[in-house]
């Protein structure tokens, strides 16, 4: 794994460099054995003094036994981040790690990024043509950046083969899971995430978030018809029924609604149908035709085709990332 910056590690970036040191620098022997040979890999000297803090950082230092040369010859390369001048003010990354990116890649590692990671591998030319993804905050800086790289900024994470990219925080815990099960089979990968506290498996395909606007407005009146029609998402329910509960003219609901949630009435009511469903596969092992009975859905099929639209999984595939106990 590539350490970007050894110097004064913003305590921010932990996170992303963590997940891979979780997933794959401690050994599980009785789930797997040999386990992975994780090294930490600076792009400076290895063993360099990192100097003082230059005064208002915020962080630690990182000495690393292993350098740049140290990715020749791996297996796996890992870019968990890049130093966020390189992303917001466009600094450009250390040559020599663009060089033994490249080199890695060529001589056949796979190669990873997580959240902005995948700038680092751009860079090296590694995403052109592909698709790949980044932290949603980024993916516009990333597409601008690199027009050859096809950015797709709705998903956890993509996996090209041999080139894997994720979104940013626990999008990269999916994908470094999502590696161990490509490696060690989805035994391996489920105790795994079992120990860790974290769902056995989230498709890469599954929205990255939803898009849910929070009230334009506060517009208490509405309150009360809102929670009746949560209390009523299995009945047919109409813009005129809702008016008629608000006492108010379809048109004046129709208004007041988008005016205080950013979207139609009969796209509230999906959304909140789409959440029922949602709640359902998380927490029981009901048939997906009664789950689309419940919410509101309608068939299984109906239920289908608005939840890959709206989530980017089938419902099934999104159940299996909450196994029940």
């Amino acid at each position: 794994m590539v350490v970007t910056e050894e110097m004064h590690v913003p305590s921010w970036d932990l996170y992303e460099l963590s997940i891979p040191c979780t997933v794959f620098g401690k050994p599980q022997p009785d789930l797997a054995e040999p386990w992975y040979d994780l090294r930490l890999c600076g792009t400076g000297e290895p063993g360099q003094d990192p100097g003082t803090p230059a005064n208002g950082t915020t962080g630690l230092s990182l000495h690393t036994r292993y350098g740049l040369a140290d990715l020749a010859g791996a297996d796996t390369v890992i870019v968990p981040s890049v130093p966020d001048a390189c992303v917001d003010e466009g600094r450009p990354l250390p040559p020599d790690l663009i060089t033994a990116l490249r080199h890695a890649y060529d001589s056949g590692a796979r190669m990873v990024s997580l959240c902005t990671g995948a700038f680092a591998l751009a860079e090296a030319g590694i995403l052109d043509g592909r698709r790949a993804t980044a932290h949603w905050l980024h993916t516009a800086q990333l597409a601008a950046r690199y027009p050859k790289v096809k950015v797709d900024d709705s998903v956890l994470y993509v996996d090209d083969g041999d080139v894997l990219t994720s979104a940013g925080l626990t999008a990269g815990l999916d994908l470094c899971l999502h590696l161990v099960r490509r490696d060690l089979g989805a035994h391996v990968a489920n105790q795994l995430a079992r120990r860790m506290v974290v769902p056995a498996h989230r498709p890469g395909g599954q929205a990255q978030f939803i898009d849910q606007p929070m009230p334009a407005t506060d517009d208490r009146g509405l309150a009360p018809v809102l929670d009746w029609a949560r209390e009523r998402l299995d009945e047919p329910l109409t813009v005129e029924d809702l008016a008629r509960q608000a006492a108010m003219s379809p048109r004046t609901l129709y208004r007041r609604l988008q005016a205080a949630t950013g979207v139609t009435p009969l796209q509230w009511l999906l959304n909140q149908r789409i959440r029922r469903a949602q709640s359902l596969l998380e927490s029981t092992d009901l048939p997906v035709s009664r789950i689309g009975e419940l919410s509101g859905l309608g068939t299984a099929n109906n239920l289908r085709h608005h939840f890959l639209k709206q989530i980017g999984v089938s419902p099934s595939d999104y159940r299996r990332a909450f196994p029940l106990a």
